[in-house]
């Protein structure tokens, strides 16, 4: 399978914006776009005026590593949005995506990044209604209980989650004392804090 072994910065500078993959300094000075805003490569300051095709496509790609998925993934929840009878394409497809688990243990603020928190979900630490789910792409629906593992909760990275402020998206609920949280509704297109042009990506699947 294949998997980017490079800097996560690099991907934020590449894509023009914040994509939040290392955590905590990614809101610290540390972060590469507060030091080096410019595309990465040596002609990363003189590129030429983007077309609209290379639009479209830095779009995509930067949802995909926002959310850590390959194109073959990528292009499965588009197809499962396009296929839905109600809604807009662009926003049902960003629904699906907020719905993964290992998005949705990311927002509940559980994991620091979305890839620490599909490590989490793999590693079996997360259970769904009781039972324990250990496929990040899992999709979550209204109502589901999201729980750490009890045998997992005197772990240190879960003790210290009191201590931790997240600003909760409003269709999910997280209790730091128990240590569950609930959906209590759909994502909407509100809801995503990412700044996603879906348009785009839309337009680019449809040639």
């Amino acid at each position: 399978m294949a998997k980017y072994t490079g800097a996560d910065c690099r991907i934020c500078r590449r894509e023009g914006c914040k994509l939040f993959l290392k955590g905590e300094r990614c809101t610290s000075k540390k972060c590469a776009m507060e030091r080096k805003p410019n595309v990465p490569g040596v002609h990363g300051a003189t590129r030429k005026k983007a077309t609209e095709y290379s639009l479209q496509l830095r779009e995509k790609q930067k949802v995909k590593k926002a959310y850590g998925l390959l194109e073959k993934q990528f292009r499965t929840y588009y197809d499962m949005a396009n296929s839905q009878r109600t809604g807009l394409v662009g926003e049902n497809m960003l629904s699906l995506l907020e719905r993964r688990l290992d998005n949705v243990v990311y927002r509940m603020g559980i994991g620091a990044s979305r890839k620490e928190s599909r490590q989490i979900v793999n590693h079996g630490h997360i259970t769904v209604n009781g039972k324990t789910v250990d496929i990040p792409s899992y999709l979550v629906k209204v109502d589901d209980i999201i729980a750490i593992k009890e045998n997992k909760k005197e772990l240190p990275m879960f003790k210290d989650l009191k201590d931790v402020k997240v600003v909760m998206p409003k269709w999910l609920e997280f209790n730091t004392e128990k240590l569950t949280g609930k959906i209590n509704a759909m994502p909407q297109r509100d809801d995503i804090d990412l700044n996603i042009r879906e348009h785009l990506i839309v337009e680019l699947y449809s040639k």
